[in-house]
């Protein structure tokens, strides 16, 4: 038997009983929700690009525009931009507020999630995503999918390099 490794263990564990707090604070580190880094959430909207930050849907007599791909990502977002029938990005987006134990979680709240038009009103929408390290996203202009009917759907029009403007944010690097 090894009398050292014993008398070793013996002394960790009187320690241990006299000082239970220091003991504990060794082995264990407050956890803190963390929300995950910027670069995932670009990752994810460079991903989502193709299928739609933004979709379209007719729906009971409106056209609705969801932006519940962008409202996900809400806890990295400083802004989302948008507007419709132009590139003029003259709208934003309000967001949720962020929940660190649940940062891609949908908000509840409706008024996040998609706006009401007149039917046929949007031709493109063009939205930019403003993150909260101050980059902002190329601007993409939509367009809804042809005879689409009440599925969500949303094409891609146009990709443009944002306009030089007094509030811009820099341009997002892509992701590694």
């Amino acid at each position: 038997m090894d009398f050292g490794r014993t008398h070793r263990l013996a002394l960790a564990l009187v320690l241990a009983a006299a000082c239970p707090a220091a003991a504990q604070e060794d082995d264990e580190e407050a956890y803190r929700p963390q929300i995950p880094d910027v670069a995932i959430y670009k990752a994810m909207l460079d991903a989502n690009k193709q299928t739609g930050w933004i979709q379209f849907r007719d729906f009971a007599g409106r056209q609705l525009v969801y932006f519940t791909a962008l409202q996900t990502m809400h806890c990295r977002l400083s802004e989302v931009r948008y507007s419709i029938n132009s590139d003029a990005l003259d709208r934003s987006l309000p967001l949720a507020e962020c929940d660190p134990q649940l940062p891609f979680n949908l908000p509840a709240d409706s008024d996040h999630i998609y706006i009401a038009l007149k039917p046929g009103e949007a031709e493109t929408i063009a939205v930019q995503a403003v993150w909260d390290d101050g980059s902002g996203s190329e601007i993409v202009i939509y367009k809804p999918c042809e005879n689409a009917g009440e599925a969500a759907c949303a094409v891609i029009r146009t990709i443009k390099k944002s306009k030089k403007r007094a509030d811009e944010p820099a341009p997002s690097l892509p992701a590694r």
